[in-house]
């Protein structure tokens, strides 16, 4: 199966279905780099060198621009456009995931845990309605 998704079914190509709204939530969420996440965080978290908010930024920045080219390499289609939605939208699920977990926002003096799981409900909620142009 394909990480890119599917919003055209071609006859002349066969079946491949157009993809709905749980396999839309299960291609948006980049969980190769979220479990990235969570063993860098939990090595970070673990060390007591004063740097832990540092480097928990430093990798949540470094993060970031992994979802973005892993999210590229996985749905590239060198006869189609790039998947620039998809890539933004996993992009921000990370970002969203991460905020929601705390850390490195909780050095942040307006973070409150429930805004990270109010923004984490409503976002995944969002996100599965956009449906890409450029499939």
């Amino acid at each position: 199966m394909s990480r890119r998704i599917v919003t055209e079914e071609f006859q002349s190509r066969g079946k491949q279905a157009v993809d709905g709204y749980f396999d839309r939530l299960i291609k948006y969420i980049p969980s190769e780099i979220i479990g990235f996440w969570l063993a860098i965080s939990g090595i970070i978290k673990s060390s007591e060198d004063g740097q832990e908010t540092r480097l928990l930024w430093i990798f949540f920045v470094v993060g970031i621009i992994l979802t973005a080219g892993w999210i590229f390499k996985q749905t590239y289609d060198p006869q189609k456009p790039i998947a620039l939605t998809q890539i933004a939208i996993s992009s921000g699920a990370f970002v969203v995931w991460v905020f929601a977990t705390g850390e490195p926002f909780s050095s942040l003096e307006f973070y409150r845990p429930y805004y990270g799981s109010l923004l984490l409900i409503t976002y995944t909620s969002i996100l599965t309605l956009v449906v890409p142009k450029e499939s």
